[in-house]
């Protein structure tokens, strides 16, 4: 074991304003995803200001602990897992695709989510800090019920069977599919290729402009270019930001986000945070 990884983790629980839990259990593990998504932005700064994305574990865990950035699903749920094992979770990671608006699923390795076992009997649970506008708590990874969370109503069933079928699931949303979770087992490096994409790829939504967004209380604050926008609820209010230093200004006291210039937006806004 790295013999500063100690230290990086209580650096990194005080990154998210947590105690270090008594005992990894389905109560620690919720506190911990609502505190890292309250604390730690879905955000894509580094595609838009030429700076490399390592998925490697010391990487993700100096970008998010130590310069006090976020990062998207690759970033956010790797360093996540790193924290969640060192505090005696079992973490496994998997491979998903988004489902897009359009009907069609997105890439192989679109997505890094959490299988994570507690020691209470409960679970498994699918955990997720890097999907931007998704459950705020943990969802229970056998269970084909409703389940019900502060950000909506939650379900987890059994993907169409097709020729790519390894007993995959669909997240769904209100009724609404959002992702097909692949439960075989990956590692950090498996989801290099998913990366690449998504920070070249003229289809990927993150290359088109710069978005920084966080859980708030009661709904999530989002930073898109200039436009600064607040929901709580239904509510949805919009901010215009004219200068560069509001911008700045905006990336510091909403996010924690500290820069010494602007990221170059790419080309038209983005969508919601996903990914």
């Amino acid at each position: 074991m790295d013999p500063q990884l100690p230290q990086t983790v209580d650096s990194y629980l005080a990154r998210i304003g947590a105690a270090r839990p008594a005992r990894p259990d389905a109560a620690a593990l919720r506190e911990l995803q609502l505190r890292h998504l309250t604390s730690v932005p879905f955000e894509n700064l580094s595609i838009h200001l030429g700076e490399d994305i390592v998925l490697e574990e010391g990487a993700l865990l100096e970008k998010i602990v130590a310069r006090r950035r976020g990062g998207f699903c690759y970033e956010l749920n790797g360093a996540f897992a790193v924290l969640l094992r060192e505090l005696g979770f079992h973490v496994t990671l998997l491979q998903a695709r988004v489902h897009g608006g359009d009907g069609q699923l997105g890439i192989p390795y679109d997505h890094l989510a959490l299988r994570v076992a507690t020691d209470d009997g409960t679970g498994p649970w699918l955990a997720d800090v890097g999907f931007g506008d998704h459950a705020q708590q943990p969802l229970a990874l056998d269970d084909r019920t409703d389940q019900q969370d502060p950000r909506g109503t939650f379900r987890i069933e059994q993907a169409p069977a097709g020729g790519e079928d390894y007993g995959e699931l669909d997240v769904l949303r209100d009724g609404a599919p959002q992702l097909r979770v692949d439960p075989r087992p990956r590692v950090l490096a498996d989801f290099r290729a998913g990366s690449w994409y998504h920070r070249t790829s003229p289809d990927s939504s993150f290359t088109r402009a710069p978005v920084c967004s966080l859980f708030t209380a009661a709904g999530r604050i989002t930073l898109s270019g200039r436009k600064l926008v607040t929901t709580v609820g239904a509510e949805r209010h919009e901010t215009p930001l004219e200068s560069d230093e509001e911008v700045l200004t905006a990336y510091r006291e909403h996010f924690g986000v500290r820069l010494d210039r602007l990221p170059a937006p790419r080309g038209a806004g983005v969508s919601a945070p996903n990914g």
